[in-house]
């Protein structure tokens, strides 16, 4: 097995720390999206008021309104 320095153990550890960290985000991200189009959907197919749509996919009103101006143009 090769020796690995000091310096070099940290490098790898700021490299695992770093590569946890874009998957987290990425984890995040796409919980996001996928509280939009479940948003999205209850726009389109039912009559729900956007603080409703709010609550339930817990996202900002505004985020709602937003998505809702989106599927009216």
């Amino acid at each position: 097995m090769p020796y690995v320095n000091t310096i070099e153990r940290l490098g790898i550890e700021k490299g695992r720390q770093e590569g946890r960290q874009e998957g987290l985000q990425e984890a995040e991200q796409r919980a996001l999206e996928g509280k939009r189009n479940a948003a999205r959907k209850l726009i389109a197919r039912t009559e729900m008021d956007d603080q409703m749509i709010a609550d339930i996919e817990e996202l900002p009103v505004e985020e709602v309104e937003k998505l809702r101006a989106e599927i009216q143009h």
